[in-house]
């Protein structure tokens, strides 16, 4: 189903975060960045800050999450919004133009390229969802979520 999406192998600056930190269990995964997502807008509507797209950063596979928004403004860390980051450096990245419910695939083929071209996978993975659209309502294939992985470049191949 996804062999259509192009992964790209590309180096990254590290983008500045502001966040709600969680550890939740699968079950709870799509509540939680939800909810972290609409803690952290709030928090920056109040303050009158200049947020970016939505963001949540998986961590480990124990689903150690951060979530929330990109920020370059510094603030003041309040009501567990915290200062944080995506990582800087070389990642596999897809496009997923659809619903939600396809991201679990879509990360699935970020692994198995990453596998079959000799990319060590090298730490945390994250999502940055677009600015919803309202045409998105009535038509999820267009939804889009950048996905990215962390990879070793001490494994860089000819892929």
């Amino acid at each position: 189903m996804f062999e259509s999406l192009d992964v790209r192998l590309a180096s990254l600056p590290s983008v500045p975060l502001a966040v709600v930190r969680r550890q939740v269990h699968r079950a709870e995964l799509g509540s939680a960045v939800r909810e972290g997502c609409g803690l952290v807008w709030t928090f920056s509507r109040e303050r009158n800050l200049p947020a970016g797209r939505n963001v949540a950063v998986y961590w480990d596979a124990t689903i150690r999450l951060e979530v929330g928004v990109e920020l370059a403004t510094p603030f003041e860390e309040q009501n567990g919004v915290v200062r944080s980051a995506t990582p800087a450096g070389l990642t596999a990245s897809v496009t997923l133009l659809g619903p939600y419910d396809q991201l679990g695939a879509a990360h699935a083929a970020i692994r198995d390229w990453c596998t079959a071209h000799a990319h060590r996978l090298a730490g945390p993975n994250w999502e940055i969802y677009g600015h919803w659209q309202p045409e998105w309502n009535t038509d999820p294939s267009k939804v889009r979520t950048d996905i990215f992985y962390q990879v070793a470049a001490d494994a860089v191949s000819a892929g």
